[in-house]
């Protein structure tokens, strides 16, 4: 759609809009008309003063595009939504410390803040010892045994030793009292989904720290060998939170297993990690509706498992050997208010077993250890600007990285956590938002798709929000527009990263200004590098596009797999750089002239459906199964053309060509049957597409990317 400059709006285009009187129209454009002769129809500051001072959540959206694309209509691409203020700019983390030791770190090169914030992330891989030293210093981390060094490089170990020789513990570090917090402040505030009209709920740090412990010392009645793994099958609420820092606290390893797998899926995770034990939960609650959990643990056939009731009564029948919660705390009751004394490890141990999908068969096992969880909270410190009083809330869980990430990035940052134990998808959380009086909201793609589609914000106050955060998928332009519209245009710091990297190696920053959809620099410590098509890294800072690979010294990165070969994964083939060889990554990005970065999906054929990686083959696996005269079928992530979440459009081949004119809403329906009963209740397939035969090599691969192709111009889809 063609958009009119700015000084060629009238009155009965901001009518047209919908939602005004013509009145009110003619007061807007009065008031536009003011903006445009001070600053001029078409300039970033036209548009900071358009979304700072004319725009509310409650005008229509369509008046915020007119508004957004008329300023912006000839100003090519990665115009910017949103523009840091230099005095706000000085206040963030890094502008602190920017302050402070600019001159220190980077010499007469260092101006402001903002000017130098590029100078100073280049800082951060060249000197990793000051830049890191730095950090744990700003975050108050304690070491019980300090590190001989911040990076010691090493040929056999390609991404390089990170501070060898320290002990520590991450769960000691969330609950230490420091110079970010008391033992007053709040650190938690939730709210379950059927409790919409009561208060939310808070616990302090100090309540905190005894729940902890008591639960410390109730793993401990388990008698399982220190080390040994530990699996949490529950939603991200209070109680997961405290089961996860106990386990960590009490030097075990906990396994993260997401609520919505099915118990093929389950069964899997515990087999590769041997864990010993599982919490879990009897039932969950999404949108209003009841699902069973501990039944799919026991058919997982799953080692002891712990229940904790959904409610206030426990109604179920455990089986042998099994234990209620209550049950398993009463061994420590009279423990209560007593300290665990945390158990110190060294930097290579292990604290948390997650699961990446890859291409074929099971999920890689990627051990995070105690060092991980720094690179999480530096993450949230650079990036999101996480500090004490803020409270931070992303709907997520502890089966996937973003659970464990919002833990530590929101408690060793000495933020307060916000938990909604219930679907994040309505208006109920959009008031929990409101309520919980959220600072930093966390985001995937395909939530704000919804809120978006159903307007559920609608009359909700989100103007305590002072940042987004964004992370899972490809997010698209005119969703982030809106989303940023509820807050009264307040920056989406886009992420990315992985499960493999413990955070993010790209991101946006709130020192530079932030294009829809994009991200505007490495992460800190993090460097990056696009291979061109004759598989030579293109220059740094060249406009390009191609296979991301990443700069192998990264903190807190994975540097083994416990069911795979983590060299063959991550570095075999890869071009080597400056003597150094560069790290795959498997997404296609490109940078632009104005140096921003966009991801454009991945260069396998593994996929991402609602922040979830699949491989295809997985899902044809069961996708082959689910009608005899299937002869073969194609799994393929298709993005929208305006970009955000993709699609799964499932290409099938019949054994019988006539059958090419059936019923596909009814095969598409038995193949969504299919996927959520036996691999993820939360994956869909958007369309089924008959072909007579797939597109294979010479050597008979299916070529997936061809098809991606021709499925991306179909007009169809």
């Amino acid at each position: 759609m063609a958009y009119k400059a700015l000084d060629r709006i009238v009155p009965a285009d901001i009518a047209a809009s919908g939602g005004l009187t013509l009145v009110d129209a003619e007061r807007f454009c009065e008031s536009l008309s003011e903006i445009v002769r001070d600053c001029g129809p078409a300039t970033q500051e036209t548009w900071r003063c358009i979304s700072g001072r004319l725009l509310s959540p409650d005008l229509p959206f369509s008046l915020h595009q007119m508004m957004y694309y008329g300023c912006y209509r000839d100003y090519g691409p990665d115009p910017p939504a949103w523009l840091p203020d230099p005095e706000i700019a000085a206040t963030t983390n890094i502008g602190q410390l920017l302050e402070r030791r600019g001159k220190e770190f980077l010499g007469s090169r260092y101006k402001d803040p903002m000017s130098s914030f590029s100078d100073f992330q280049e800082f951060s891989v060249s000197n990793p010892e000051v830049f890191w030293r730095a950090i744990f210093n700003e975050m108050c981390l304690s070491f019980s045994v300090p590190p001989q060094c911040i990076l010691r490089e090493d040929p056999s170990y390609p991404g390089g030793q990170w501070l060898p020789g320290a002990h520590l513990n991450p769960a000691k570090n969330c609950l230490s009292l420091n110079g970010k917090r008391t033992l007053d402040d709040t650190v938690l505030i939730w709210r379950d989904e059927e409790d919409d009209g009561m208060p939310v709920k808070k616990m302090t740090l100090e309540e905190l720290r005894m729940e902890v412990w008591l639960v410390a010392f109730a793993i401990e009645t388990l008698r399982l060998e220190k080390g040994s793994a530990i699996a949490i099958d529950m939603p991200m609420d209070v109680n997961s939170v405290v089961i996860y820092l106990a386990i960590v606290l009490a030097g075990y390893v906990v396994v993260s297993v997401a609520d919505s797998f099915a118990p093929s899926e389950i069964a899997t995770r515990l087999r590769i990690s041997k864990a010993k034990a599982i919490f879990t939960q009897d039932f969950i609650i999404r949108g209003g509706r009841r699902l069973p959990l501990y039944s799919k643990v026991i058919d997982a056939q799953s080692p002891t498992a712990i229940v904790i009731p959904r409610g206030s009564h426990f109604r179920l029948k455990l089986r042998d050997g099994d234990l209620s919660w209550d049950a398993l705390r009463a061994r420590v009751k009279d423990l209560r208010g007593v300290e665990y004394f945390a158990v110190e490890q060294p930097v290579e141990a292990f604290t948390n077993i997650l699961f990446s999908s890859g291409t074929t068969g099971d999920p890689k096992a990627i051990p995070w250890t105690t060092l991980t969880p720094l690179k999480a909270a530096a993450d949230g410190w650079c990036h999101v600007d996480i500090h004490r009083g803020d409270i931070f809330a992303w709907p997520t869980n502890l089966g996937w990285m973003m659970g464990p990430w919002l833990i530590y990035a929101s408690l060793l940052n000495g933020a307060s956590m916000a938990l909604y134990n219930g679907s994040p998808l309505g208006s109920s959380f959009a008031k929990f938002v409101q309520d919980a009086k959220i600072t930093i909201l966390g985001v995937i793609p395909s939530i704000v798709r919804t809120w978006k589609t159903t307007n559920c914000t609608a009359g909700c106050d989100w103007s305590a929000i002072r940042c987004f955060g964004s992370t899972g998928e490809a997010s698209n332009i005119d969703e982030y527009l809106w989303l940023m519209g509820r807050a009264q245009y307040k920056p989406v710091i886009e992420l990315c990263g992985g499960t493999e990297i413990g955070g993010g190696f790209i991101a946006g920053s709130l020192l530079q200004p932030q294009s829809l959809s994009a991200f505007s620099t490495p992460a800190m410590g993090c460097s990056l590098f696009i291979i061109g098509n004759d598989g030579v890294p293109i220059p740094p800072n060249v406009p390009g596009i191609g296979e991301l690979a990443l700069g192998p010294l990264i903190f807190g990165a994975s540097n083994m797999l416990l069911n795979a070969d983590h060299y063959s994964i991550y570095f075999k083939g890869m071009p080597v750089w400056n003597g150094k060889v560069l790290r795959r990554h498997g997404d296609v990005f490109d940078r632009s002239t104005r140096g921003y970065y966009r991801a454009h999906g991945r260069v396998d054929d593994t996929m991402n459906l609602g922040g979830i990686k699949v491989s295809s083959v997985e899902i044809e696996r069961i996708c082959n199964a689910a009608d005899n005269n299937i002869l073969e079928t194609a799994a393929i992530g298709l993005p929208p053309r305006g970009g955000g979440p993709e699609s799964l459009v499932i290409a099938v081949v019949f054994k019988d060509s006539s059958d090419s004119v059936r019923d596909l809403n009814r095969l598409r329906a038995s193949f969504n049957s299919a996927l959520q009963s036996k691999l993820n209740p939360l994956f869909k397939v958007s369309y089924a597409v008959p072909l007579p035969s797939l597109p294979r090599t010479a050597t008979n691969k299916v070529m997936r990317r061809v098809l991606r192709q021709q499925f991306a111009q179909s007009s169809k889809l």
